[in-house]
């Protein structure tokens, strides 16, 4: 893991903790590398329960409450289908936020709408819910690296939205 990930990983973890907050994770195409940079970190289990690496279809129905209708309609590579798994995380975890990610990491399974290296990822809390949809191929290790790093980016800046949010009101 680089420095910038372990880097944002604490900075995530030290808002959560501020907030005493807690946040999970559903899992696609990242099978469960979100999961593992957050608990690099000492001390995450103050503020991280656990995540659901919800690589088939079935999972996420079945785990994180996605809609068959979604799939049916939008497919798995989806901002609708990553709003409802990180939705399901967040539920099905008892977490206070979570983060998703669904993709297609490659090398092949691509399309014309949704070409290898097409990454939906959310994140979520009981007030707002941000999404990200990353797009190119580097090759899969590598999308998914990205992927990675920019659904923990999209969470952070979901906790610093509330936090700012929060600071106006009071």
């Amino acid at each position: 893991m680089g420095k910038e990930l372990t880097e944002l990983s604490l900075e995530i973890g030290q808002r959560l903790r501020a907030l005493g907050q807690t946040f999970s994770t559903a899992e696609s195409c990242t099978g469960g590398n979100i999961a593992a940079v957050a608990t690099s970190v000492p001390g995450s289990s103050e503020y991280f329960k656990g995540g659901i690496v919800a690589y088939s279809n079935e999972v996420k129905v079945r785990l994180l409450d996605v809609r068959p209708e979604t799939l049916a309609v939008h497919g798995a590579v989806s901002e609708e289908t990553v709003r409802e798994m990180a939705k399901g995380a967040m539920e099905s975890l008892k977490t206070d936020y979570a983060v998703a990610t669904s993709g297609i990491a490659g090398p092949g399974g691509g399309s014309k709408e949704k070409p290898v290296g097409t990454i939906w990822m959310a994140a979520v809390s009981r007030k707002k819910l941000l999404t990200f949809r990353q797009n190119g191929d580097d090759g899969r290790e590598k999308n998914v690296a990205r992927a990675t790093e920019n659904a923990l980016k999209l969470l952070n800046r979901l906790l610093e939205e509330e936090i700012s949010d929060s600071q106006r009101i009071n």
